[in-house]
């Protein structure tokens, strides 16, 4: 990812650092420096974060954090956008699988794989994508989750049978908002993720995005142990959720 110079879908590049690190050992500061903010804003919240606290988590003196980032938000700012590439990275190899054949098989592994970040990565249950600082981190013109949802729109449009000149955004921003919203919920209920949850999430954005796409087959649609994530003491369900 180069953080250096990130194009949004306005065409607003965002520049969270000062400069760009050059050699490998300055590049490995700035990634040090990147996973003590999300570690941080995790541990004490983004209002108690200091440019000094991500110094002393990352190992590095004051004045080199300064070199590469004006101000906490800075930092907050390029791991935001590493979040963000790092999800666009899964999005990229499930749009490259076989696997996932209909429009519902590539949004149940997107879902899956937002989930997993949640597991995967410290501290991004908290910053995920930069909601935490600001609405508009990603870009100034638009809000977050609408920057998100331009890359699903990109991934999932040949999956389906829409026209070119068919505005998807507005039905993605919606899904990302329900998907953010309710997998938020579920971490703050359970630290592993509340599977009642998670799953009530994957049936709310099926249904509303299938009122643009048209229902999956019967052998696509997600079963109550599907859209429940095989939740304990779950049974898996012979028919399809409406």
């Amino acid at each position: 990812m180069t953080l250096q110079h990130f194009e949004t879908g306005s065409g607003t590049p965002l520049q969270p650092l000062r400069r760009a690190p050059m050699q490998r050992r300055s590049v490995e500061r700035v990634q040090r420096m990147l996973d003590a903010a999300q570690q941080l804003v995790a541990e004490v919240g983004y209002d108690a974060l200091t440019t000094t606290l991500i110094a002393e988590r990352a190992d590095v003196s004051i004045g080199s954090l300064y070199q590469f980032f004006p101000d906490k938000q800075a930092v907050v700012r390029a791991v935001a956008l590493r979040n963000l590439e790092r999800f666009t990275e899964r999005l990229t190899d499930l749009a490259g699988s076989k696997e996932h054949t209909t429009w519902w098989d590539l949004t149940n592994a997107v879902l899956d794989a937002y989930v997993a970040m949640h597991h995967d990565i410290p501290g991004f249950q908290t910053i995920r994508f930069g909601d935490v600082a600001d609405l508009h981190l990603l870009d100034p013109v638009r809000d977050n989750d609408s920057v998100v949802a331009e890359r699903f729109v990109k991934l999932i449009r040949p999956t389906v049978d829409v026209a070119e000149d068919v505005d998807l955004e507005l039905d993605m921003v919606i899904a990302v908002k329900i998907a953010d919203v309710l997998t938020r919920y579920a971490f703050e209920r359970d630290p592993n993720g509340d599977q009642a949850v998670l799953g009530e999430a994957k049936r709310l954005v099926r249904a509303h995005l299938a009122r643009r796409f048209g229902d999956p087959t019967e052998s696509d649609a997600p079963s109550e142990a599907e859209a429940s994530s095989d939740s304990a003491g779950s049974t898996a369900s012979e028919s399809p959720v409406a």
